[in-house]
């Protein structure tokens, strides 16, 4: 049942840009200055900006790779993928740590470079503006002395180090690798000043569900972020120790600025067979990788969305409330090895 009617929402997309028009503006959903919705709207659909593409029932979730080949042969991709809009970015630093505007998709490309000594094990991610120009904004990178997964990210392709001017934020992750959480380029709390103002923020935690009986399938992804305020500016989160961040105000039900996200089930295609998601043609290759992120309140309106369409390049599209940071970092935990959720 639940296919069927997934399948019917993707042929009626004529209908949906009618439909859209009565919608409530989601970003009251991030707000954390008032209630945001208690009630589900099930019905209404936000189209993506520059999603052209509707008609293409696309796209391809997860793993049995002896799938792929049947799943590829039958979606015929009737557009190439729509491109970004013209993004400006004067000031790199300030616009990765900015919120995308509202209203608007910025669309990006991650490229993974696994060439050189020890870049089999340590490759480095690029992300740019998928636009004409390619405009370059993050480079992120695991270091390789540490206990647990840590990935730093930099606005500069050739400087990734924890010292350097360019270091804008970092990517660490629990000794199982199943919770991440994203720091901007702050201090640690034991070096803060008096009024804690240079103290790191927390932009983003990630968990996924483990699993620990083995069952082939989709991962479950839960996104924490910083809720947004009146003014569409993120709520700063500096944790003054390790019991005040994201993953344990969200353990502890403490959701006050909180914001809760999940990835986006997808649904059993049994002519593929294989799990989809419509990616409207922005992902063009099958992958466990492949994810999109909503709000459980309007799960039509993408927060963020990811997936291979190379060996080594993938497309990120982020949303408002997400900053280039944020989505790159939650990227970036998709590509660690998890083998408490494979």
């Amino acid at each position: 049942a639940t296919t069927s009617s997934d399948e019917e929402d993707d042929s009626d997309s004529s209908t949906k840009p009618i439909r859209s028009e009565k919608k409530k503006n989601p970003v009251s959903l991030f707000q954390t200055g008032g209630d945001p919705p208690k009630e589900k709207k099930s019905k209404k659909k936000v189209p993506p900006k520059g999603a052209e593409s509707e008609e293409e029932t696309l796209e391809t979730l997860q793993k049995n790779s002896n799938k792929k080949g049947k799943a590829k042969k039958s979606k015929k991709l009737k557009e190439e993928r729509p491109p970004s809009p013209v993004i400006e970015v004067d000031n790199l630093e300030e616009f990765v740590l900015q919120p995308a505007p509202q209203g608007v998709t910025i669309k990006c490309r991650v490229t993974r470079d696994k060439k050189g000594m020890d870049r089999g094990l340590y490759p480095t991610y690029y992300l740019h503006l998928d636009n004409d120009k390619k405009v370059f904004l993050l480079a992120g990178r695991k270091r390789k002395k540490s206990k647990t997964s840590n990935y730093l990210i930099s606005i500069d392709p050739t400087d990734l180090s924890r010292g350097g001017e360019n270091f804008i934020g970092k990517l660490r992750s629990n000794l199982m690798g199943t919770r991440f959480t994203v720091f901007d380029n702050g201090a640690n709390p034991d070096r803060a000043n008096a009024d804690w103002s240079n103290v790191r923020q927390e932009l983003s935690s990630v968990v996924y569900e483990t699993n620990v009986l083995g069952f082939k399938g989709p991962r479950k992804m839960t996104v924490i972020i910083p809720g947004m305020n009146a003014d569409g500016e993120r709520v700063p989160i500096r944790p003054r120790n390790d019991s005040d961040g994201l993953l344990m105000r969200w353990q502890n039900r403490n959701m006050d600025n909180v914001i809760e996200l999940h990835n986006k089930a997808p649904v059993w295609n049994d002519e593929t067979q294989s799990y989809v998601l419509n990616f409207h043609g922005r992902v063009t290759h099958a992958s466990v990788k492949n994810f999109q992120i909503v709000h459980g309140s309007d799960p039509d309106y993408i927060v963020m969305q990811f997936g291979r369409v190379a060996d080594d390049a993938f497309t990120m599209d982020y949303n408002y409330p997400l900053c280039a940071v944020q989505a790159f970092a939650i990227a970036l935990s998709s590509f660690d090895g998890k083998l408490a959720c494979e």
